[in-house]
């Protein structure tokens, strides 16, 4: 086998595609994930070649045993997902702040020499430089908006990192995915939402349009970028990029809402009557990546959203009866 790598949160949606590439590139790897919010089945095609350690991310004696022997430690679990941000702050914290300090301590332990940490765009929240370097300042805009439970516990994770970590690694990385979709990402993101949605609207409306309701009008942008190229993104800046460094790691193709919506139903063959609603609070009006810092290190992505929309559709269309849903995002 190849160089050990311990993957934390393996079981995610971005950890599943990463081990698998990990795995296909000929690394010997190691998931950390309980799969309580993870799934297995999303590593079926490498089962055989990973070996599962399942305990908590914040059981540091746990993670060191597991640590021993590896070359870095990729900590990517967290729990993620708008839905959970606003209806469990108290977990989305307790993980995001004792498991990067157990990660770090287990690291530290077991003599690992390299950590990466997965952040997020939510740190700088609504930025004032679009698109958004590494360089802009992080914010917590409303501390009673729980909301920022996940954005807080990475600012403090990106602290931890940098900071309580720096004396005892010999490379220490950041990256901030921005906006990642593709198959199998889950129910409570916006893509697959607006995916069941039309699928639950056009049953019922039998052909004619399908009422399509959205949060706000339509006019918030995003960058979404597929899950291949973050994975790509991700190994590109471990091979290349430098000790104690942030990369944001993302697409700047940048679209409305309103024209994310538009294309789902165009690649759908459903004609969709939008309806704007109420804005969602705390959402941010715009968010687009500056990846200037990835592409000197020679990343590019290479899905776009047209491409990328049309497969992940399509694997959302085969799944559609585990999560249709029609709440509004």
């Amino acid at each position: 086998m190849g160089t050990r790598a311990v993957v934390t949160g393996g079981g995610g949606f971005i950890g599943a595609y990463l081990v698998k590439r990990l795995v296909n590139d000929g690394w010997d790897v190691t998931v950390v994930d309980t799969m309580v919010r993870g799934d297995a089945t999303r590593l079926s095609s490498v089962a055989s070649d990973v070996r599962l350690i399942s305990c908590d991310v914040r059981d540091e004696e746990a993670l060191r045993r597991g640590f021993e022997g590896a070359e870095v430690v990729m900590h990517l679990a967290a729990i993620n997902g708008t839905e959970n941000f606003y209806k469990r702050p108290e977990l989305v914290l307790d993980v995001g702040l004792r498991g990067a300090l157990a990660v770090v301590n287990a690291g530290r332990s077991a003599g690992v020499p390299d950590l990466v940490v997965a952040s997020t765009a939510e740190v700088y929240q609504t930025a004032s430089i679009v698109p958004t370097p590494e360089t802009i300042a992080l914010t917590l805009p409303d501390s009673l908006n729980p909301r920022y439970s996940y954005g807080g516990s990475k600012i403090v994770t990106e602290l931890i990192a940098f900071n309580y970590a720096q004396d005892h690694y010999r490379k220490v990385q950041v990256f901030r995915p921005h906006n990642v979709y593709g198959p199998d990402m889950g129910w409570k993101h916006v893509i697959p939402q607006f995916i069941a949605r039309a699928i639950s609207s056009s049953a019922a409306t039998s052909g004619r349009r399908a009422p399509f309701a959205i949060q706000g009008d339509g006019s918030e942008t995003r960058a979404f970028c597929f899950v291949d190229d973050i994975v790509e993104g991700i190994l590109t800046m471990y091979r290349k990029g430098g000790h104690r460094e942030i990369y944001h790691i993302g697409n700047d193709e940048e679209v409305s809402i309103l024209e994310l919506a538009r294309r789902i139903g165009v690649s759908m063959d459903i004609e969709l009557d939008i309806q704007a609603g109420a804005p969602a609070p705390g959402g941010t009006q715009r968010r687009c990546p500056d990846i200037n810092k990835m592409r000197r290190l020679g990343f590019q992505p290479r899905v776009d959203l047209n491409e990328g929309l049309q497969r992940t559709i399509a694997w959302y269309l085969e799944h559609s009866r585990e999560g249709v849903t029609n709440e509004l995002l």
